[in-house]
């Protein structure tokens, strides 16, 4: 199982990265556990200035701007 935490404030950008992790982990029949971090001190201690950032088992892969498609399968092998 992957653990994914997306950070952002709740913003029409981090909605739109949530759905698009759930649809893609349906999509590859993966099984996730997908947090939202909203609070600034704790997007801020990943080192996040750009939202959404995205946090895949611990590591940031993503900050700033909705992900594509492809680079969120990248994130569920």
């Amino acid at each position: 199982m992957k653990d994914i935490k997306v950070l952002g404030t709740g913003c029409a950008n981090c909605r739109a990265t949530v759905q698009r992790i759930e649809e893609a982990a349906r999509a590859k029949g993966v099984e996730i556990q997908l947090t939202k971090v909203e609070d600034m001190p704790s997007i801020v201690g990943y080192g996040v200035m750009a939202t959404p950032g995205v946090v895949v088992d611990g590591k940031v892969v993503h900050a700033g701007g909705v992900p594509r498609k492809e680079v969120i399968e990248t994130w569920l092998v």
